[in-house]
């Protein structure tokens, strides 16, 4: 190592690059436009960095100024919609399918089943409840019901009614068959209410509309429900009146009554007339027992009389009996009959009816398509928009790139000759433009001023007295000139 220290180590000199000579610059790797712009670029950095905080500022502003909005889902189960023979026929083809087994012939009887819907217009009552949910009906019900003239702050329900529309989205899913309903609104309690009123709206609107058989027959029988019924009490009250009039509670078990009693007495009236004979042969005509027997025929053959009922057709009201006599009964059973007949016949008329009116409730509740929720609409705790994150990148990348685009077209603008007859136009229009805006915003002004001094007597003495000074200043220029 010592006999190392005093040796002079002689590298070799460095070899310059080819084709190097004095006063011709080196060419450069990268190209000459890119080593510009970016030379622009980084020259006017401090601009582009001012830029891009101001357009931070202003899109941050923008993002937190925007009102929020809230997002509220109902989802509705697919309901059966086809009807009974449409029903049948995509059975049998989905049955029959490709004619394959497995797999195949299942996703071919799908295939199948679906194409031959198509074809035959039988679609699923899901598209149907789509239309009905955009339809004017219940999106006027819905405008009533939330006052939504005040809240979209629209006068005419046309308006009203297409604001409303573009807060909402109704659509169906195709695979599952699910309906969802979504309304935006800046309240997120009352974006729930408007889903649920929605789906309530709806289950309305489908019973109210629903034009299938069973209910055509179940409008029919309530209407012909309602001419029985008044039928039948006009027959009740005919046969009412007419057994209240006459005593005629039960004709057949009233004329089995009398006939047996009037048989009674006739049997004691003839014992009564043997022993009267009997007792005139012992006794004289004035003995007590016979006086008794004969008052007591006397009296059986008055009950007699009461219940047979006179011959005369005037004697109507001449007896005090309660119940009609038994010559009487004929006349009233055919009447009684008659009214008792046309009562049972509309009271089993009623009966059937009624009986068919119910069947035919239960088969339009089977047939009608039911609303039947899958989720119900909750009150969003979380905003959909606006995405601020976003509005703020894209308003600080906007400004930024507006800021480097107006650089690049300044520097080509400072290339064009200053006697350039395009460029002497152009100055000319933006300078004549300016001047009219200048003269624009300064009237405007004026003209706002003049109103707020309508309001504001001390804003308008104090601008009258500008206007004042600014006139005497004038006049003393004017005159000291």
């Amino acid at each position: 190592m010592s006999e190392l220290r005093g040796l002079t180590v002689h590298f070799p000199p460095e070899e310059e690059p080819p084709n190097r000579f004095k006063g011709v610059p080196t060419p450069s790797a990268f190209p000459k436009k890119t080593v510009a712009s970016v030379r622009l670029i980084w020259k006017h950095r401090r601009l582009l960095l001012r830029v891009a905080l101001c357009s931070l500022v202003a899109s941050t502003l923008l993002a937190f100024l925007i009102t929020k909005r809230y997002e509220a889902t109902a989802q509705i189960m697919p309901p059966e919609g086809l009807s009974a023979p449409g029903s049948a026929m995509l059975h049998a083809l989905n049955a029959r399918g490709l004619g394959g087994e497995g797999i195949d012939g299942t996703l071919g009887s799908m295939a199948m089943g679906g194409i031959a819907g198509d074809l035959m217009g039988l679609k699923s009552s899901g598209a149907l409840f789509v239309r009905i949910m955009w339809s004017r009906t219940i999106s006027d019900r819905i405008i009533e019901q939330f006052h939504l003239d005040r809240v979209y702050h629209t006068e005419k329900i046309e308006d009203t009614r297409k604001a409303l529309w573009q807060h909402i989205d109704i659509s169906e899913d195709r695979k599952s068959g699910v309906l969802s309903a979504t309304i935006t609104d800046e309240d997120p309690g009352r974006a729930a209410a408007m889903a649920q009123a929605y789906v309530t709206e709806l289950n309305k609107l489908v019973v109210q509309v629903s034009t299938s058989s069973a209910r055509r027959e179940r409008v029919f029988l309530e209407e012909r429900l309602k001419v029985v019924k008044a039928d039948l009490d006009s027959a009740v009250k005919r046969f009412s009146e007419f057994a209240s009039k006459n005593t005629a509670i039960d004709v057949p078990a009233q004329s089995k009554v009398m006939v047996e009693s009037a048989a009674g007495i006739q049997g004691q009236l003839i014992v009564a007339q043997s022993e009267l004979r009997e007792l005139q042969q012992i006794y004289a005509p004035g003995h007590v027992r016979v006086r008794a027997l004969q008052a007591r025929i006397e009296e059986l053959k008055q009950q007699l009389q009461r219940l047979e009922g006179s011959e005369s057709p005037d004697d109507n009201g001449a007896s005090n009996t309660l119940y009609p006599s038994i010559r009487k009964l004929p006349l009233l059973g055919v009447t009684y009959f008659d009214l008792y007949r046309e009562y049972k016949i509309q009271e089993t008329v009623y009966a059937l009816l009624t009986q068919q009116c119910e069947m035919a409730k239960i088969e339009e509740a089977r047939q009608t398509p039911s609303v039947n929720v899958l989720d119900m609409p909750v009150v969003p705790t979380k905003k959909t928009f606006p995405p601020r994150r976003a509005i703020v990148l894209v308003g600080t990348s906007t400004g930024l790139v507006l800021a480097i685009f107006w650089l690049f077209v300044r520097r080509w603008w400072d290339t064009i000759a200053l006697d350039d007859p395009g460029r002497q136009l152009v100055e000319e229009i933006s300078a004549s433009t300016w001047t009219s805006a200048r003269r624009f915003v300064t009237r405007g002004n004026g003209w706002v001023a003049a109103r707020l001094g309508r309001f504001l007597p001390g804003q308008r003495s104090t601008s009258e007295g500008q206007h004042d000074g600014k006139g005497a200043e004038t006049t003393t220029e004017t005159s000291s000139d």
